[in-house]
């Protein structure tokens, strides 16, 4: 049976600082920059889901976009959407906030809730220039 991967983008809005404590303020302010500021910073992110399998027979579907899309509502983007990475988020406590660690967050709840589907690829972009992807490895 031939395996499909299908894509849903969500959106959303959170500030962060990339800030490591274990270094000097000096010492974060030359590694991280502006994204140091310790004010606070944010973007307008978005987060392409993207699971992998089977069609299946009976729907047609790999799996339904609407439920994936409920799933990340629910597991991801109601945790993120308009919160401070760094202060308001549980599943990036302790966690720098950059793009590589966000996206890697991301795929650890949503990997384990998209069954039968398989999460094949997370991409998360933090601009419209600057994008990670992480694909479980």
């Amino acid at each position: 049976m031939a395996e499909v991967t299908v894509t849903r983008r969500m959106h959303f809005n959170a500030a962060h600082r990339v800030h490591n404590p274990a270094l000097s303020d000096a010492e974060n302010e030359r590694l991280f920059g502006k994204c140091n500021n310790p004010n606070w910073h944010g973007h307008n992110y978005m987060l392409d889901v993207s699971v992998a399998g089977p069609i299946e027979e009976r729907t047609g579907y790999v799996m339904d976009l609407g439920a994936l899309k409920a799933i990340v509502q629910r597991e991801v983007i109601d945790h993120v959407d308009h919160r401070n990475m760094n202060l308001e988020v549980g599943f990036m406590r302790d966690i720098i906030p950059t793009a590589e660690n966000i996206v890697v967050a991301c795929w650890r709840v949503l990997e384990p809730r998209v069954a039968p589907a398989r999460l094949a690829r997370l991409v998360l972009w933090e601009t419209p220039n600057n994008y990670v992807e992480y694909d479980g490895r």
